[in-house]
Parts: C-alpha cells; sequence; structure tokens
C-alpha cells in the first residue's frame, strides 16, 4: 500500500482539494490518499510545519507527505523533496521542514528539477504530484532533481534558551479548534535545560507553576468535583510532544478557550522561568 497525505491552504468550500486528489489517482491509481489538514491559515508556514510534525509519525514508514503552503516556485523558494525518518517530504524549499530538521538529520534531499518537462500551463501541485507519485512507486529521489545538502530556516520555531539556562522563551506557533494555545517548546528541551529544577510558566503577565499529564489532572478538593474545574487554565504537553496552554473543558460557547480567556494569540511569547 503506497500512501501520498496531502497538507494544504485550500480549504474545502473551492474544488483544489478535489482536483488534487483527482490528479494523484490519475497518475498512480494504487495510491492512498489521506487528508491532514487543508485549513492551514493561509501561508502559515508554521503552522504548516507543526501540523506536519505533529502527524507524520503515525503513518507507515515509507509515506509520501506532499505539503501545498506557500508553494509557489521562486528563486528564493526551490521545490525540494526529503527523505527523512524513512518517510518522504515534497513542497517548497520555505522553512516548513525546518522543525523536522532540528531533530533528525535527513537522509536524503534533493531539489526538484523536472520542471522542464511539463507543459507552460503546469501548475506546482502537477509537479508535487508527478514527484509523489514517483516515490510512492518505489522511485529515487536522484531521478527527479539533484542532491542538495542544507534547506531554509526559519527561527521563529527554535526557542530562545537564556546564557545561564534560567528561561526558555517560546512562542505560540498553532491555535487548534478547542482554542489551546501550542507553543514550540518541547517536552525533550524543558527536561535537557530544567535537570529536575522548580518552575514556572509565564505568558500575558499571568503564571502556571505546574505542567499536568492530562486535561483532567487536578487535584479535586474535598466538596468538590472535577466539573467544578472546568475553565481552569493549565499547561501540558501535547500529544505531539509541545508545550500547550489550554482551559480545562474549553468551549467557545461556554466556558471560553485559552485564546478567548487568557488572551494569548499566534506569535505570542511563552516563557518557562526555572529557580
Amino acid at each position: 500500500m503506497s500512501i501520498i497525505t496531502l497538507t494544504t491552504d485550500f480549504g474545502l468550500k473551492d474544488h483544489f482539494v478535489g482536483a488534487l486528489k483527482g490528479k494523484i489517482l490519475s497518475e498512480y491509481r494504487e495510491a492512498t490518499v489521506v487528508d491532514i489538514s487543508h485549513h492551514i491559515d493561509l501561508f502559515n508556514i508554521l503552522e504548516a510545519s507543526y501540523i506536519i510534525e505533529a502527524a507524520y509519525a503515525n503513518f507507515p514508514k515509507g509515506t509520501v507527505h506532499l505539503i501545498g503552503v506557500d508553494a509557489e516556485r521562486t528563486k528564493e523558494n526551490r521545490h525540494i523533496a526529503m527523505q527523512w525518518n524513512d518517510h518522504y517530504f515534497i513542497c517548497s524549499d520555505n522553512g516548513i521542514l525546518s522543525i523536522l530538521i532540528q531533530k533528525i538529520v535527513p537522509q536524503k534531499i534533493v531539489e526538484i528539477t523536472i520542471h522542464d518537462r511539463f507543459g507552460e500551463e503546469t501548475t506546482e501541485m502537477d509537479v508535487f504530484v508527478k514527484v509523489a507519485a514517483h516515490i510512492a512507486r518505489g522511485g529515487l529521489l536522484n531521478v527527479i532533481g539533484r542532491e542538495i545538502s542544507e534547506i531554509k530556516k526559519i527561527n521563529q520555531l527554535q526557542p530562545i534558551i537564556s546564557n545561564n539556562n534560567a528561561t526558555i522563551k517560546g512562542y505560540v506557533v498553532y491555535i487548534d479548534h478547542f482554542g489551546n494555545c501550542v507553543t514550540n517548546i518541547t517536552k525533550r528541551l524543558f527536561k535537557e535545560i530544567g535537570h529536575g529544577r522548580d518552575y514556572e510558566i509565564t505568558f500575558n503577565n499571568k503564571i502556571i507553576k505546574s505542567i499536568k499529564n492530562g486535561y483532567s489532572d487536578f487535584k479535586i478538593k474535598e466538596g468538590f468535583s472535577l466539573k467544578d474545574y472546568e475553565g481552569e487554565k493549565l499547561a501540558l504537553f501535547n500529544e505531539a510532544g509541545f508545550l500547550e496552554i489550554a482551559i480545562y473543558r474549553s468551549n467557545p460557547s461556554t466556558v471560553g478557550t485559552a485564546r478567548s480567556l487568557l488572551g494569548l494569540k499566534y506569535r505570542d511569547a511563552v516563557s518557562i522561568v526555572f529557580r
């Protein structure tokens, strides 16, 4: 089974997603096409990067991940295909893959060079589809491009560590359906820098003094029930391993969300201060 995943900012109102799937199946009928998300904020490469990192590991090795966010080929943004952790990623070289290469060195990267084989009306997705089908069939990366050693990195994905290791400063990189605010601070980094020290999480003049193991991880006081804690702010490391600021049982229509109640927005700073 050859799996090709799709992550785009196309939305679902227009024909674009359906047409993209049609192109894939016309090129490689045996492919299994899986949607990761088509609701990435327009041209938001930080959000796309987080979504890809959070989702890819749930798929079998050898899966091909086609990313259609800010995909136009320009002098600054070439088209690339990358083999990484036994998965394949096809996208524009705009920094989307930065979050991956921070963790594991790529096995191989190529700049896609087959554009001259297409007609004048060819779109970026036509090229990506051709490359995705080639890889899904077991084709080699060198056939569709020339090998390169580096790709573009974006500094916004990198938390800042103070010189004395007393503070990790990160930023909100994604706000999910529940209004929970995901930062770029990983559990791994927290452990490496913290070494078991006491800490506080600070943002917007607010403080959280502990990281919970789950959304309902409250010490329930005598005479109270878990329902009494609805609307409480909390921090935890989410399934993807990133620090998340949340509201217990968040709901935009009732108790509110981390975005609405705590005033957190995309790119806002969140710091962990060790003592």
